[in-house]
């Protein structure tokens, strides 16, 4: 058996024996694992003993750089690349390969065909108020695993029905294909049609977009050019590596030095149309259960923005007081999933941003009347009416892939 057969003969296994499957990890010395919900498993699989599983690896990966001059430059000098892998007739996956203690290992993320909607994911209505913007930046936050791409494709496939616009994506691979519907797409993969973020924004501001999604920006200059774009007239959607709202201001003035960042406040004051945070948390019955904040743009945020959080602009309070508007933190979404059974006290502790207001809320509810009959009433999941056939449950966000 060739290497590109075993390695199509394992995936091939692995995704037909076992659901819910979100990455699969091949690492020296360890049988391959597979993550399901966050845990990692060991299925049963021919396999040989270390260290003959080293030369085996190396061949699997060189399988999927299948002679790319760009991956393999990446490996040698970055000791990482990334790449997509193709398993015919059953699905793609997203791969990050890397050396770890000289030798080679390689985690692939399954990519799901089903590109999700906004309905499908159990998503709050405030989302379907996130796409009417036509101009301005948004960003989609989170820890890597916590389905900013997954949202995003759920964003671009609710403008898709609605909007006849040309949308183009700088994606690290591309994840979710998107038909041509109302609008039309132009998808474009780093190091197939671009090589840095950069490059790709600033060519695609000549391709005659109304909507850019940028897979993550990562570096000043993207932010630079991304600022500029949203400046200019067209919708900028993007991802970050924060936690919340607060944190995504810091992490972009952190970018800039500190003589440019009265300049970047202002600009970003008013370019800036949304910051959505997202976490994966256990659910108590299994699997994985998303919770999100949401901040929109008003006056007040516009001017903690420019002239900087105190004790009497904080984001977190004005988020707070703009609940009508569908903006909600963390600790809200966490309380009301407490409050439906679908996590315990424990996790909504350890998910929150703020630990004090958590358990203020947790307290609180607890304290209610008829609190414990509410609770053994709830259901155990969400069910969101006419969601669309095939479409796991939203509280199964997970099974629909993770970014």
């Amino acid at each position: 058996m060739t290497p590109a057969e075993k390695l199509d003969s394992l995936l091939r296994t692995l995704v037909q024996t076992t659901e819910g499957i979100s990455d699969v990890l091949f690492v020296p010395g360890k049988r391959p694992q597979v993550e399901i919900h966050g845990e990692l498993q060991t299925p049963a699989l021919d396999w040989p003993a270390p260290p003959h599983d080293v030369p085996l690896i190396e061949s699997l990966a060189q399988v999927i750089i299948d002679g790319s001059p760009k991956l393999q430059r990446d490996l040698e000098e970055r000791g990482a690349c990334d790449c997509s892998y193709t398993l015919r007739d059953h699905c793609r996956f997203r791969v990050n390969i890397y050396r770890q203690y000289k030798n080679i290992a390689m985690v692939l993320r399954q990519l799901r065909p089903l590109v999700p909607t906004i309905d499908g994911l159990g998503l709050e209505p405030v989302f379907h108020d996130v796409i009417k913007e036509r101009n301005g930046i948004t960003f989609v936050t989170g820890a890597s695993g916590n389905g900013k791409t997954t949202t995003l494709a759920a964003l671009m496939n609710e403008i898709n029905n609605h909007a006849k616009v040309h949308i183009i994506t700088l994606e690290d691979p591309v994840e979710f294909l998107h038909p041509h519907n109302l609008a039309t797409f132009s998808q474009r993969e780093m190091g197939h049609d671009f090589f840095t973020f950069a490059d790709g924004l600033r060519s695609a501001l000549r391709q005659a977009p109304k909507i850019i999604l940028v897979g993550e920006i990562r570096d000043r200059e993207t932010m630079e050019i991304a600022l500029t774009a949203s400046e200019t007239g067209v919708m900028i959607y993007g991802t970050l590596h924060t936690i919340n709202a607060s944190q995504t201001i810091n992490r972009i003035l952190g970018l800039f030095s500190k003589d440019e960042e009265h300049q970047i406040r202002e600009r970003l004051a008013g370019s800036l149309r949304y910051v959505i945070g997202q976490r994966l948390v256990p659910k108590k019955t299994g699997g994985r259960l998303l919770v999100t904040e949401v901040m929109g743009h008003n006056l007040r945020t516009r001017e903690a923005i420019a002239l900087g959080e105190n004790d009497a602009r904080r984001l977190p309070d004005i988020i707070e007081s703009s609940k009508h508007a569908g903006w909600h933190t963390f600790e809200h979404s966490l309380l009301k999933a407490f409050e439906q059974d679908l996590i315990t006290e424990e996790t909504a502790m350890i998910y929150a941003s703020n630990k004090p207001a958590m358990r203020q809320l947790v307290d609180t509810a607890r304290s209610r009347p008829g609190f414990l009959a509410r609770r053994s009433q709830s259901p155990s999941m969400i069910v969101v009416a006419a969601a669309p056939k095939n479409v796991p449950p939203p509280d199964d966000f997970s099974k629909l892939g993770l970014a």
